[in-house]
């Protein structure tokens, strides 16, 4: 049974040192490090906190077959915003009709694969967000399970480019759902409403968070009310965070399942939410190996093999992520700035930040980085994209082996 009394979050330090020296030398650097025991604790945890809502893993946030494989052994529906993601989710081992696909401006590809995907299996749910992607379906000739995503004009989280609630890319906006609700049911199986108004939601952020989930369960019973159908479910999705710094405290996650049921209030509807950040953030770890010290009047300048072709974050998002000498975290911590090997100066994971004085070949820990780290992992500077292992039981594997140069130029013709 899943440990739901695990610790809510993990730091860095809890990570056994030891062990991951011995992976980072017998694998290389930079390793992406997946403890999966942690994975289905994270979910056990929250599932337990909404014990009668459905609850769908948001695959976006990490789609290796590691986790998908986890998630559903440990009872997990998947939700999926991509045609790759259906594909990886049915290849983990998800049954097809118990999917939700949520489409947001999907290129023809993905609309031909999920309405045949729907019609070889009636259950799958296809999620939409503009009035134009159910005439592209209904014109391929779908009629299956449909939801209407709405957009609340609320958005919430860590940073303004996911506070997706108030982005017009996302979602119908709030006044037009019940007209539209009423032409979606003739078209289509109607049977749900669903929002994602932002991400990376800490306990701080719950009050403008439950907010948000309170106006978008108040447009589901205007819909049921003026457009007459009945709804199964209301999909609130996910956005719930993890502390990415050492002094920020974890969700109380038993609080965060009575907030949300009190903002979502009494609807004759099943409750769905989609974790991903939450779930996944701190079962993963980066390690990379130091390579070069070099002083300045300005700075001590750590370089590292990882950069932001191994973890974007920082450079897309301005992103904290916690460091730590693995090698001598005993020792006296000093202001430095690590960085990798890219010729951009956003190549940067912390200026100035007090870590154990790194030392060449030193080995280096990055945490927090199951959630959108391997995901945007990318080949810049025809770098190959990192391997993968993953911790379970006490036993570790490979998961996903390291890029070579021929793999990066193999789909390549002069």
């Amino acid at each position: 049974m899943t440990d739901q009394t695990s610790p809510p979050v993990r730091r860095l330090a809890d990570w056994p040192h030891d062990r991951l020296e011995r992976l980072a030398d017998e694998h290389g650097t930079p390793l992406y490090v997946l403890d999966t025991d942690r994975v289905r604790e994270n979910y056990g945890r929250f599932s337990a906190a909404f014990p009668d809502a459905h609850v769908m893993y948001a695959a976006k946030a990490h789609t290796g077959q590691a986790v998908l494989s986890t998630l559903l052994d440990a009872g997990a529906d998947i939700e999926c915003a991509a045609r790759g993601e259906l594909q990886r989710a049915i290849q983990a081992g998800a049954d097809p009709n118990t999917l939700q696909y949520t489409a947001v401006n999907p290129p023809k590809a993905d609309v031909e694969y999920a309405a045949q995907l729907g019609e070889d299996h009636p259950g799958l749910t296809i999620t939409a967000g503009a009035r134009d992607t159910f005439d592209r379906l209904e014109a391929r000739g779908y009629d299956g399970r449909v939801a209407i995503r709405v957009n609340p004009g609320i958005g919430t989280g860590h940073h303004e480019k996911v506070a997706t609630g108030k982005d017009a890319k996302f979602g119908i906006p709030a006044e037009q759902v019940p007209t539209l609700a009423a032409d979606i049911a003739d078209r289509f199986d109607l049977v749900g409403i669903h929002a994602h108004v932002g991400s990376g939601v800490l306990q701080g952020d719950l009050d403008d968070h439950c907010t948000a989930i309170e106006r978008v369960a108040n447009i589901a019973r205007e819909t049921t009310r003026e457009a007459s159908v009945g709804l199964e479910f209301l999909d609130i999705g996910g956005g719930f965070g993890v502390p990415y710094r050492e002094d920020e405290p974890p969700l109380d996650m038993s609080e965060v399942g009575e907030r949300v049921r009190e903002a979502v209030g009494d609807m004759d509807v099943q409750l769905a939410l989609e974790p991903g950040r939450y779930v996944v953030a701190d079962a993963e770890c980066i390690l990379t190996r130091v390579n070069t010290i070099k002083e300045t009047d300005t700075a001590t300048v750590v370089g590292v093999d990882a950069s932001l072709a191994t973890l974007i974050r920082p450079a897309m998002f301005d992103s904290y992520h916690p460091i730590r000498n693995v090698t001598a975290p005993d020792r006296a911590p000093e202001p430095v700035s690590v960085g990798g090997p890219c010729c951009t100066s956003a190549d940067v994971f912390c200026t100035d930040r007090p870590i154990a004085r790194p030392e060449r070949t030193d080995l280096l820990a990055i945490g927090n980085a199951g959630a959108y780290g391997y995901e945007l992992a990318n080949q810049f500077h025809s770098q190959p994209r990192p391997a993968e292992v993953a911790i379970e039981a006490g036993e570790t594997r490979v998961v996903r082996r390291r890029e070579t140069l021929d793999d990066v130029t193999r789909v390549e013709s002069n």
